[in-house]
């Protein structure tokens, strides 16, 4: 039985102890976001510091990807440009 989480409703399988982020990165997934300016969100820190990596889960909240344990069948999407908390 595979588990998995799904970001920007494509299925992302993960293992246990995976955050949002590492599932993310070993589905080969490294940008999490555009903004206005055009620099993209993506991991940075590792530790929440940066927030870089921030992205929206089901209940339309900012989270950290990198602090984010996965749970199985979690929606996770990335933020539009307009949507940006850094813009």
């Amino acid at each position: 039985m595979s588990t998995h989480i799904f970001w920007n409703n494509l299925v992302v399988p993960i293992t246990p102890n995976d955050t949002v982020a590492s599932a993310l990165i070993y589905a080969g997934i490294r940008e999490f976001s555009k903004h206005n300016s055009g620099a993209t969100g993506a991991v940075f820190c590792g530790i929440g510091q940066c927030q870089g990596c921030l992205v929206q889960n089901e209940r339309d909240q900012w989270v950290e990807a990198c602090l984010t344990p996965c749970e199985p069948n979690a929606r996770f999407r990335s933020a539009s440009p307009d949507e940006s908390p850094h813009d």
